[in-house]
């Protein structure tokens, strides 16, 4: 960040009065500006036992496939971003969105949220972030061709869950040594 928001003036980093770490604030007007941890939100929508997985038409990891994801718009909730990505990604609509997984990954001040829903109807296409998508058994997915680990642990996770029919909550940390997420 160069400049204020409020006013266009320059910012400097500094340690705000009160505060414990580095923020950007206005030389003029002094507004403390914070940046916060972006959230990502996706679905992991299951239709007669089988996920839909969408293969990415846009970079990162374009031509790889994915559960549809992405970033959290403001004056939205979770639940609301990971069905409007699904929706946008896919052209699906999902229903029974339940929380499954969560990612912390400090070290990009980024959170991952997936939620284990229904696939309303079975169906579903493609979005412009999309070359295609599709339905995947277990021993079907492209596990070569997944695009980031915390989609492989993802799915990993839900077909050993399906097995039990028990959905546990998870969170962990994604350390810095896990180059692709």
């Amino acid at each position: 960040m160069k400049f204020c928001t409020s006013c266009g003036s320059p910012v400097r980093l500094q340690i705000p009065a009160g505060d414990d770490r580095e923020r950007y604030v206005c030389t003029a007007c002094e507004l403390v500006h914070y940046t916060n941890p972006r959230v990502v939100v996706g679905c992991v929508p299951v239709y007669e036992g089988r996920v839909l997985l969408c293969r990415r038409a846009i970079e990162p990891r374009r031509n790889y496939w994915t559960l549809p994801a992405g970033f959290m718009e403001n004056g939205e909730t979770t639940v609301q971003g990971a069905a409007r990505e699904t929706w946008e990604e896919a052209r699906a609509r999902v229903s029974k969105l339940d929380l499954y997984r969560v990612f912390d990954v400090p070290y990009i001040s980024q959170v991952y949220m997936f939620y284990r829903c229904e696939l309303d109807d079975g169906v579903y296409g493609v979005g412009p972030e999309s070359l295609e998508t599709a339905l995947y058994q277990e021993a079907q997915i492209p596990w070569q061709d997944i695009a980031f680990p915390v989609v492989r642990q993802t799915l990993q996770e839900y077909f050993a869950d399906a097995d039990t029919g028990q959905f546990p909550v998870r969170v962990s940390a994604i350390e810095r040594r896990d180059r692709r997420l």
